[in-house]
């Protein structure tokens, strides 16, 4: 987190600079806008401005727009004056912080604002795969493009590399192609020259040359256009940029981790990506499995979650019911980590007992989550299994067996296949245990009608 902090440092705000950066922060200084307008302009990055509101708030946002540079602001002042906190607010800062400062309050802006606590959570076998050749190729220089479905972690997945890499005590620079409009995409990325276009009043360093020394993420590369594309392609191959309305090339120091959540090779084929830069990204491919593909991370990344919104809205801890594990283990989860992270975060706020109960488990829209007819037969059998397993002491264990098997039959409707599935033996062996039960005189639930694979 790059903290930019604006105005005299007095006192207060002299205490507001070391809470920040207690919490993990790197601070710098100026005093005036225009210092901070012209230090961002040159490539001092900052991912937040916290800003006296003693000072012109909406002169320094517009004359950071029409510079191109958008960093969030964060005005704070002495006494927190509600007319001066308002004006801050309606001038375009995110937030108001009262002065003198809360240690938690500082805490909670920066994580707000950032969101840079994104550990690595992965106790799955199949995500474990992935770390271990990502721990492999993090020292290396080599570029590397990180590939998933939407939501599936891939940012984090870039800075758990960078911070792998030989590059970690250095800058990480995010950039997200799909998220900035085409026009000024090029700005961005490669900066620009006094006079190269209307509003370019000076020159502006851009997020290659800001990354210079540490690693550069282009997020969703896919959606740059093919012009750019070639640009990219030269600066990978050169390790030199050219500012737009520049006349000469400038070297820059980087490690370029791209992520994608389009199949590039088919985007070649279809001739909206170029070969060659897909070859100069995919000298290592990470790819990601989708959540439903990693089913052993759901309940790790969820606690995980759990834990970050309740410390977050300042509530206690509290454990996942075993009905809200089900229900979690069951949906499929489109959304991938991200629709994860979101749906604790509304179970943490709508639970009210001592546990995170199942009801809570809920949709955006408040409708309670549902699952495949397969996927709830497999819940449904579970749940009967835990519950015969308290049944367990002072039985045998070809009876214990035996109440295991005929129950997991019953909630599977009588499916051979899915009891067989659920059970973890062949089919072949389930018939058999049947055959044994009938021919002892032991009801057994009949195959489930109209299935080929019941009988």
């Amino acid at each position: 987190m790059r903290l930019l902090v604006v105005g005299r440092l007095s006192g207060q705000l002299s205490s507001a600079v070391k809470l920040a950066m207690s919490a993990g922060a790197k601070v710098a200084h100026v005093e005036t806008c225009e210092a901070a307008t012209y230090a961002l302009r040159a490539g001092q990055g900052a991912d937040l401005l916290m800003v006296d509101y003693e000072l012109d708030i909406a002169g320094l946002i517009a004359a950071n727009e029409a510079e191109r540079i958008r960093v969030p602001v964060v005005a704070c002042g002495v006494a927190a004056d509600p007319r001066k906190a308002a004006e801050a607010i309606r001038a375009g800062a995110k937030e108001f912080i009262p002065l003198p400062p809360e240690a938690d309050l500082i805490a909670a802006v920066l994580a707000a604002v950032s969101d840079d606590e994104r550990p690595m959570v992965a106790r799955d076998p199949a995500m474990q795969q992935v770390i271990a050749l990502a721990d492999q190729v993090a020292p290396s220089e080599a570029s590397i493009l990180v590939t998933g479905e939407s939501g599936v972690g891939k940012e984090v997945m870039a800075r758990y590399v960078h911070a792998k890499s030989r590059r970690a005590a250095r800058v990480f620079i995010s950039v997200n192609c799909a998220a900035i409009p085409e026009n000024l995409l090029e700005s961005e990325l490669f900066g620009h020259e006094k006079g190269a276009f209307t509003g370019a009043v000076a020159r502006r360093i851009g997020k290659f040359e800001e990354a210079s020394g540490g690693t550069l993420l282009l997020d969703e590369i896919s959606e740059m256009d093919a012009r750019l594309q070639a640009k990219l392609l030269r600066a990978l191959q050169e390790r030199e940029i050219d500012r737009v309305g520049g006349s000469k090339p400038v070297k820059v120091d980087i490690r370029i981790i791209a992520t994608s959540n389009r199949d590039l090779a088919q985007a070649v084929r279809e001739g909206t990506f170029r070969e060659d830069l897909l070859y100069r990204l995919n000298v290592v491919n990470l790819r990601l499995p989708s959540l439903r593909e990693r089913p052993g991370d759901v309940i790790a990344l969820a606690e995980h979650f759990v834990k970050k919104y309740a410390r977050a809205n300042g509530m206690a801890e509290r454990p996942l019911s075993l009905g809200a594990r089900q229900r979690l283990l069951v949906h499929r989860w489109p959304g991938n980590v991200r629709e994860l992270e979101n749906a604790m975060h509304r179970a943490v706020l709508l639970s009210t007992g001592p546990e995170i109960e199942e009801f809570a488990i809920r949709l955006p829209d408040g409708a309670p989550m549902t699952a495949s007819p397969a996927a709830e037969t497999a819940r449904a059998a579970s749940m009967a299994a835990e519950a015969v397993s308290r049944g367990f002491v002072g039985q045998t264990v070809a009876a214990v067996e035996q109440q295991l098997i005929l129950d997991t039959l019953t909630h599977c409707l009588g499916n051979r296949t899915h009891a067989a599935n659920i059970l973890g033996i062949s089919i072949r062996t389930l018939r058999n245990k049947l055959k044994e039960y009938a021919d002892a005189g032991v009801s057994v639930p009949p195959p489930q009608l109209g299935s080929a694979s019941a009988a």
